[in-house]
């Protein structure tokens, strides 16, 4: 089981504290690397992740979360951790050039390495003395710890008229997908084993994962990426992202 300590000052006494977080369960997603992980949750609905709660933590600590549609998930950016944080970020959003404040960014390079998502909440499975939670449109690489769980109140979490700065609105999904006749191929053969691996696959490029900086200018590279123990690779021609290839690790 995963400790963090986590150091910081003590508002009514000068002296430094520091308080344990310990990771309540890990997340099993089909996002093998960062690469292609979507920069926000909900965006690729296909991928559905299971949340396993560690042992500790039995059937009692989700006794009544099967009634809400939504949680927040709370947990730790732990590939990220030991490379540190800095004031200034660029995000995606604004093409990678601009800079903003790191607490105006949901940069994953953050002080204390803390993220949060609200997903889709599909089922709650229990088996004996494990709990998972099967959820939906989350954005974490495979292996992600877990630090705490709530439910989404839609009266109190959606605000319709929230500003939302300049990420106000959803990120343009401006390629589409195809498949080559190679790739065509290998996706019927290994659809029977990763329901709704097409959706996944078509998700995940529609979003462009590219480097911003790499957007909308010509290019013949073939990028890879991993989802579940597979490995894609595909290449952009005339605005399209096309998948050349789909190969199982063994």
């Amino acid at each position: 089981m995963m400790k963090f300590t986590n150091v910081f000052i003590d508002p009514n006494s000068p002296t430094i504290m520091s308080h344990s977080i310990e990771a309540i369960g890990t997340i099993h997603s089909p996002y093998a690397q960062k690469f292609a992980i979507p920069r926000q949750p909900g965006l690729v609905t296909a991928a559905q992740a299971h949340i396993e709660l560690h042992a500790g933590y039995d059937a009692n600590t989700v006794r009544g979360l099967s009634g809400f549609s939504h949680i927040w998930v709370l947990f730790l950016f732990h590939e990220n951790l030991s490379q540190g944080w800095q004031p200034l970020v660029r995000p995606p959003r604004l093409g990678g050039n601009s800079k903003v404040g790191v607490f105006a960014s949901r940069s994953t390079f953050r002080p204390n390495g803390i993220g949060m998502s609200v997903v889709e909440l599909v089922e709650v499975i229990e088996q004996g003395n494990k709990t998972t939670l099967v959820v939906r449109g989350g954005d974490w690489v495979n292996g992600t710890p877990v630090i705490d769980i709530k439910p989404y109140l839609p009266y109190a979490d959606a605000i319709p008229e929230a500003q939302g700065g300049y990420a106000a609105t959803a990120p343009d999904k401006a390629l589409n997908v195809s498949f080559d006749a190679q790739a065509e191929q290998q996706l019927q053969q290994l659809t029977p084993n990763y329901p709704q691996l097409e959706l996944l696959i078509c998700q995940v490029l529609a979003q462009d994962p590219r480097p911003a900086y790499k957007r909308g200018k010509p290019s013949e590279q073939i990028y890879g990426m991993q989802l579940y123990d597979l490995n894609i690779q595909w290449r952009v021609e005339d605005q399209q992202n096309i998948v050349l290839n789909i190969t199982k690790d063994f």
